[in-house]
């Protein structure tokens, strides 16, 4: 008789499933059906109207990705060598990279202990007359703290950028996340809420930066002007790249935009249930829970837990992973990271970061998780760490 292996016999609970709506197909057939393949055509401006109008931007621009985003804020920012933008070191790479390609110089700064937001207090203090920029990222859907932020940037006369490819439909009282910064970039990346498989777009609230941006959009040309009429032929005026996406991405995320509510509260139900769950282990100081200030709202991005050390994280996610549950570790410090050492410089102690980093695991978290699947997770861990 054949032994049964119970741990097969375990329901997976995965990390992330990308979310479907059901229109995806039929809005890729109307991009075959119009041999509109490339990008800038109907569904993107459909995308692009969507997001104008849901942050109150003056523009926003779909990219191929977050990181293509950033890349054209840091150039809009007129980055020179030398120059310094100021942003949390626990935050993707992406951040820093878009500073780096400019070879202007990424300054990590340390983040609060409860929002794992940059910490607003910390910044005046790093900037120099190299700074150029400050570059906040909404870490997990939560908004960082944008009225001392925003003050800090006017006084010094510095451009304020947003990384909010966490935050699609986060507000900072009352404000949506992406028109709280001079230009914000957002991502559609398979783990974000809504997706294109990869997928980002960039949102400009100063209208200083619109004319340039579709230009640097387009590969450096006037390519808008020549369609909208303003010139004869288009050509090479500014450099650029190409960032735009296709109009089969365009596609897949209009169809997820215009369910981006429902699938934004049924994260927000997973995060909720969670948070209720692990009450009793943050009252005995064995976990720490995310923290959203009164005056935020979150989107439901993620769920973390904070464990008292590496240790403890590293053996709470190989236990998980035993029984198939796909719980994740977040960033390592960029300020820690070969790249980092090479072209960052980091100011004043960064212990929160680091120790964020050490204790830090995410759990699964998507759009249609059945609420059983999220107790067990909470069955899980509480029977781990009792052990």
């Amino acid at each position: 008789m054949a032994t049964i292996n119970i741990a097969n016999k375990m329901t997976r609970v995965p990390f992330n499933v990308p979310p479907v709506t059901g229109r995806e197909l039929e809005y890729i057939g109307e991009v075959i059906n119009r041999r509109e393949f490339s990008g800038n055509g109907t569904f993107t401006a459909r995308c692009q109207i969507w997001l104008k109008e849901r942050l109150n931007a003056v523009d926003a621009i779909l990219t191929h990705s977050c990181t293509a985003a950033l890349e054209m804020a840091a150039i809009l920012s007129e980055l020179e060598p030398g120059d310094e933008v100021i942003m949390p070191s626990f935050t993707f790479v992406s951040t820093a990279n878009a500073v780096v390609l400019r070879r202007a110089v990424p300054v990590f700064v340390d983040i609060r202990p409860d929002t794992l937001n940059i910490d607003e207090t910390r910044i005046e203090a790093a900037i120099t007359p190299r700074t150029k920029a400050i570059c906040v990222v909404h870490y997990a859907g939560v908004c960082a703290e944008m009225d001392t932020i925003r003050q800090i940037a006017a006084k010094h006369k510095l451009i304020l950028i947003e990384d909010a490819a966490q935050a699609l439909l986060s507000t900072y009282r009352g404000t949506p996340a992406g028109h709280l910064g001079d230009l914000a970039c957002f991502s559609f990346h398979e783990t974000k809420n809504v997706t294109t498989g990869e997928g980002g777009a960039l949102a400009i609230n100063n209208p200083r930066f619109s004319e340039r941006a579709y230009i640097i959009w387009e590969k450096g040309t006037n390519r808008r002007a020549h369609k909208l009429g303003a010139v004869e032929k288009y050509s090479w005026v500014d450099y650029g790249s190409s960032f735009l996406p296709s109009e089969f991405m365009a596609a897949i995320l209009l169809a997820q935009l215009e369910q981006i509510e429902r699938i934004t509260e049924e994260r927000r139900a997973i995060w909720r249930r969670y948070h209720n769950g692990f009450a009793d282990l943050e009252a005995a100081e064995i976990v720490q829970r995310p923290s959203v200030p009164a005056h935020c709202t979150h989107n439901g991005h993620l769920y973390y837990l904070l464990l008292r050390n590496q240790k403890e994280r590293d053996r709470l996610i190989q236990s998980l992973g035993v029984e198939e549950i796909g719980a994740p570790f977040h960033y390592v410090p960029l300020h820690s990271s070969l790249a980092g050492l090479r072209y960052a410089r980091t100011h004043g102690d960064l212990s929160v970061t680091d120790n964020a980093s050490a204790g830090l695991i995410r759990l699964p978290l998507h759009a249609g998780m059945a609420a059983s699947a999220a107790d067990r997770v909470i069955d899980s861990i509480h029977a781990i760490l009792k052990r």
